[in-house]
């Protein structure tokens, strides 16, 4: 199915970056002193959720006018490095993939990971690009292999969405039976590989690119044509990760020489606390703030990301003894049957 989004705000990347660079001039760095100045919350996040950040930030605000917020967006596991430096504050980390915390932060750098957000991949295009009025589920595998087709991904090793773009072309090969297609795509247009998946928006409007593997969630905030991949291409359905279960990847590890082994599984965004965080209790008011269903959670839905309903935590225990039994019924993961 061809979606063209109704659009909840049309940004641009680079209005975005306006819109936050005039949130840090107005906001300051200092913490909170006897002379009453504002707290500042530090907050890094997935580039993914650099709008569904910018209004929970202000919404947070409004609510603690004594708050202001700084946040800045990175490919997931460049957030985490930025993170463990230890020169760089962050009093909340949200990534778009839970697995970046676990894999990257726990235990040195946070102690647990709370999942707070579904997602989906889509091939992202304009009415400008080949093939646009073509391209469908039965027939898009063909069209990117064209010699004149140019398409983007963001990288594995910095992004999430990378590692999802691999995943996805690696179960349409098994689904479709077409032996060396992952390879053959993966091979293809690799000076088009970007460190996170906004930043091949501005490439895919200037007609740079024909098609970019992005979130459905971005391509809605940004009113962008989009092909809806089924489920068991989408990475989107927690019924099928016995299915997405069967692809993998390596990517580069915390270390030098360090690889990852990373399993295909149905799309799950994570949040944490880093131990290094200097305002705790307005981390923790943040991140209650954000899982909320009427806050929070209200916004992410409405920007296209629906809560984790299916999901079993490790960690419950340890959120448990962090946030109090009202905040943990507000969250979806933890009535249902994964707990």
């Amino acid at each position: 199915m061809i979606s063209k989004s109704n659009t909840y705000i049309r940004t641009k990347p680079m209005t975005l970056s306006i819109v936050l660079l005039i949130s840090f001039l107005m906001m300051g760095c200092g913490q909170q002193s006897s002379r009453g100045e504002k707290t500042t919350l530090h907050i890094i996040h997935a580039g993914s959720l650099t709008l569904p950040i910018h209004h929970i930030s202000r919404a947070f605000e409004k609510e603690f006018p004594e708050v202001s917020i700084l946040s800045e967006a990175w490919g997931s596991k460049a957030g985490a490095r930025r993170v463990i430096d230890m020169e760089n504050p962050a009093d909340v980390f949200l990534s778009a993939d839970y697995m970046v915390i676990e894999n990257m932060l726990i235990p040195g750098h946070a102690s647990w990971y709370l999942p707070f957000a579904t997602n989906e991949m889509a091939i992202v295009f304009t009415d400008e690009s080949k093939f646009a009025n073509d391209i469908n589920t039965d027939n898009w595998m063909d069209i990117l292999l064209r010699n004149d087709v140019k398409y983007g991904r963001s990288n594995p090793d910095h992004d999430p969405c990378g590692v999802r773009s691999v995943f996805t072309v690696k179960l349409a090969e098994k689904k479709h039976d077409r032996e060396g297609f992952a390879q053959t795509i993966l091979n293809k247009d690799k000076e088009n590989i970007r460190p996170k998946e906004t930043d091949l928006i501005a490439l895919l409007e200037l007609g740079q690119l024909d098609y970019i593997f992005l979130y459905r969630s971005v391509a809605v905030q940004h009113g962008l044509r989009h092909l809806e991949l089924p489920d068991s291409l989408s990475m989107g359905s927690f019924a099928l990760n016995d299915w997405y279960k069967e692809v993998k990847t390596e990517t580069l590890g915390t270390r030098p020489g360090e690889t990852i082994t990373e399993f295909g599984e149905a799309m799950v965004y994570g949040l944490t606390i880093p131990h290094k965080t200097k305002n705790m209790e307005w981390a923790k008011k943040f991140v209650e703030f954000v899982i909320d269903p009427e806050k929070g959670g209200a916004i992410l839905q409405e920007l296209g990301q629906g809560p984790v309903t299916d999901f079993e935590n490790p960690y419950n225990a340890l959120i448990n003894e962090l946030f109090s039994s009202e905040v943990m019924l507000k969250i979806p993961t933890i009535r249902g049957t994964g707990f």
